[in-house]
């Protein structure tokens, strides 16, 4: 069976774009496990050889797929079918960690770095006097070029040198000055994401999302850090070991 036979040919009496045809197509074969994750596409101009179309056709609905985090790149391999990220919730890991031990190539996009003072409900949450300084590390979160998560996260100034301490993994930078958290306290919620948030990570106002929030502990039981995570629904998976007693 061809690739186009496994998702379908395109309607020529379809008004809608061919591109657009394409990418309703493979969305369809992705949901429905015709497509499953990390299957490799053909190479552009195999794929449009075999639908009929143009490259340009075929780049431009792959484009979009990789825009929403359906379909990844990887350089000198070819384009694939993204596997859904799943995340242990009953472990303590930063998102770099858990995108590496996947084989995923995590980076972030800086959206503020910035020194200031504690505002009163972080005063309540962090367990630190009114005017105590802080730092907040807003980002976007990306996995093989793909935007996962939005990520807000306070911190105590006591635990780095500066905001610019961090570079690429918040954790990381906490191990090197020895507040790495030990242990924390995880809420999840689902959410609707606003029309700022959709932008940045690609996807549709109103889409839903998962909100994580998370304070976590030194040993000595201090609050380390407070952070916020907006995740993508349609990439992530949250599991959890449980057992009885």
């Amino acid at each position: 069976m061809t690739f186009s036979e496994r998702i379908g040919r395109l309607d020529e009496q379809d008004p809608a774009p061919l591109y657009r045809q394409l990418q309703r197509a493979l969305r369809e074969a992705i949901s429905s496990r015709v497509l499953g994750p990390d299957d490799a596409l053909p190479a552009e101009r195999e794929f449009a050889d075999e639908l009929g179309v143009s490259r340009i056709t075929v780049r431009k609905a792959l484009d979009g797929l990789v825009g929403e985090g359906l379909l990844i790149r990887r350089q000198g391999a070819g384009t694939f079918v993204a596997a859904r990220v799943e995340k242990n919730f009953s472990k303590l890991s930063s998102f770099t960690e858990d995108m590496i031990s996947r084989g995923r190539a995590p980076h972030s996009a800086w959206l503020s770095r910035a020194e200031g003072q504690v505002t009163p409900e972080e005063s309540l949450t962090l367990g630190l006097s009114p005017g105590a300084p802080v730092y907040r590390f807003h980002r976007i979160r990306y996995a093989d070029g793909a935007p996962m998560a939005l990520e807000y996260s306070t911190l105590p100034a006591f635990c780095m040198p500066s905001p610019d301490f961090v570079e690429a993994s918040l954790y990381e930078a906490l191990e090197k000055t020895g507040h790495r958290p030990v242990r924390a306290l995880q809420r999840l919620r689902a959410v609707l994401f606003t029309d700022e948030q959709a932008e940045r990570l690609g996807v549709a106002p109103r889409d839903a999302g998962l909100l994580i929030e998370r304070r976590g502990f030194l040993k000595d039981g201090r609050t380390v850090e407070v952070t916020q995570s907006y995740y993508r629904g349609d990439a992530y998976d949250f599991v959890a070991e449980l057992n009885a007693l």
